[in-house]
């Protein structure tokens, strides 16, 4: 046993007081951990000092306190207590996302070059503080560890995707896992709104992408089924809705990245506008999943404008930098088949239909570009055939895909990643294998997703800081309820988390095993359902 712990039986049995965890378990792991002597006794009529420009982190750490202790402290400009500090300089040791979180004798100072640095260093703060501290009763007083933690991320991109195309979860849904991303300090909600099952965003210019779109008849109960649920569903946001959403986001550090799928993945859309289709068959949404027939005919110019308009919308409405069009699992066929599409192809002298997907990709990006954000898409974007179904004459190209794009690693040879960032792409690898929430946790337990490593083996040092970091995927077509969603989320999104955040030399199984059970005990009391079988340590 260690003096800290000695100290705290010896305070234990004068004051009887709760203490904080005497063995820091913290996910994702911090960087740096260096112990004292004695504690800080946290309780009632303790302050939060901060200025004004951290006023959106006071708040959430004196809401966070204010619930576990029998008053919710009082925010000053200058004082004793809990201490929050920006500075500017320390950048150059923090990064923008880094914090330093020391706790002595005397009080607690949380010190960071931006404010998401200062609210970081609130979540771990948060994790020092008992499983049950926001749940049940209040606390007269913790006694937390002196200790400080230096702590910075691995990578800048740290994403959690959700498909609500397929079934719709809402708001409520929504923002609870915000909660949870925050307090894994994961910094990215890709939020996937649009696919052939369900358009869920409001466009106010094409009313009819949610009065049609948003709905379907009936659906497919499990892959190649002719079952069917028998009962209808729908729903979609409306633009306050998603206003709301992006706010309560930026509150907690999260960058919202929405992905209006394109060419492919359309038929919801063409269901409400059948024009935009290459068919001119399609005219109901699908109940079924999968690849569908239909692609938007982006041989036509005013399809093409179309898609501009929405992204105009999407524009104003998502401030933050980066717009995912989708791209992947396109269906070429009917563009194999369309007059339209092979005399467009002979004008533009493109040598195929993948040629033709990245010429349109390209007036999307520079579209993108233009208005001073960045285009993100599924690996497909580059034109390789990772799904290896082409027929020779169609994988011809010449065109290269503008160097501004993101590229979204997600399925073929790692080698393809090597290629990208060798040619200057920046990718974010969510190679599905490692990374897809949908999968068992046969196929993706809980040791291999904490195994993953977003930086391929053997890629060269200079390109590696082109791998932006991961995404962990929440794909719904066979997980129709929050239930059953959350258990495939949970606990994988920890260790997504920790992949994330935490160096390699500080990534150790047995120990995220260990500090997951103060995670299971804080989900269990915010109703949060969790997986329980083989591969977790219960």
């Amino acid at each position: 046993m260690n003096i800290t712990y000695f100290i705290f039986i010896f305070f234990a049995l004068i004051n009887n007081p709760v203490f904080a965890n005497e063995t820091v378990q913290i996910i994702p792991q911090p960087s740096k951990i260096e112990y004292g002597e004695g504690a800080f006794a946290l309780k009632e009529g303790i302050d939060v000092i901060a200025s004004e420009n951290l006023q959106n982190e006071a708040s959430f750490l004196a809401d966070l306190l204010g619930k576990g202790l029998a008053d919710k402290p009082q925010i000053s400009k200058d004082g004793k207590g809990i201490h929050l500090i920006m500075e500017s300089d320390l950048q150059g040791q923090l990064g923008k996302e880094g914090y330093v979180l020391s706790v002595s004798p005397d009080g607690i100072l949380i010190k960071a070059a931006t404010s998401s640095g200062i609210f970081y260093g609130i979540q771990s703060l948060r994790q020092l503080l008992p499983s049950d501290f926001e749940y049940e009763g209040k606390y007269e007083k913790i006694e937390v560890p002196v200790l400080q933690i230096t702590d910075t991320p691995r990578f800048p991109w740290r994403a959690f995707m959700l498909d609500e195309s397929r079934h719709f979860k809402g708001s409520q849904e929504v923002k609870k896992l915000l909660d949870q991303m925050a307090l894994l300090k994961m910094n990215t909600f890709h939020w996937h709104l649009t696919d052939d099952q369900g358009w869920r965003l409001e466009i106010k210019k094409y009313p009819k992408l949610t009065e049609i779109g948003s709905r379907r008849r009936d659906t497919q109960t499990s892959s190649r089924s002719d079952e069917r649920t028998g009962v209808p569903h729908e729903g979609f946001y409306t633009q306050e809705q998603i206003k709301e959403i992006i706010e309560y986001a930026k509150n907690r550090h999260i960058t919202i990245v929405p992905e209006i799928e394109m060419p492919g993945h359309a038929m919801a859309a063409v269901a409400a506008y059948p024009w935009l289709g290459s068919l001119g068959t399609t005219n109901e949404v699908p109940v079924t999943f999968g690849k569908m027939n239909d692609s938007f005919n982006i041989a036509d110019p005013e399809v093409v404008q179309f898609l501009k308009n929405i992204l105009d919308e999407v524009f104003t409405l998502f401030p933050d930098n980066v717009v995912h069009i989708g791209g992947d699992e396109v269906n070429f066929k009917p563009w194999e088949e369309s007059k339209m599409a092979n005399r467009f192809m002979k004008e533009k002298d493109l040598e195929s239909p993948v040629d033709l997907q990245i010429y349109f990709t390209n007036q999307m990006s520079n579209y993108i570009d233009n208005a001073g954000k960045r285009m993100m898409g599924w690996n497909e974007i580059l034109g390789d055939d990772i799904h290896e179904e082409r027929e020779p004459h169609t994988n011809k190209t010449k065109q290269k895909l503008a160097k501004s794009a993101i590229v979204h690693f997600w399925k073929g040879d790692l080698d393809l990643i090597n290629r990208a960032v060798k040619e200057g792409y920046d990718v974010v690898n969510s190679n599905h294998w490692d990374t897809y929430l949908d999968y068992t946790y046969d196929r993706t337990p809980l040791s291999k997703s904490y195994a993953f490593d977003p930086v391929p083996e053997g890629l060269d040092v200079k390109y590696q800081s082109r791998i932006l970091g991961t995404g962990t995927q929440m794909w719904s077509e066979w997980i129709p309820t929050v239930p059953e969603m959350e258990k495939q989320i949970f606990p994988r999104l920890a260790a997504y988390a920790e992949v994330g955040w935490t160096t390699r030399k500080n990534k150790n199984y047995d120990r995220f095993q260990s500090s997951l059970k103060e995670l299971k005990e804080r989900w269990t009391l915010g109703g949060i359902n969790f997986y329980k079988g083989k591969d977790i340590d219960n």
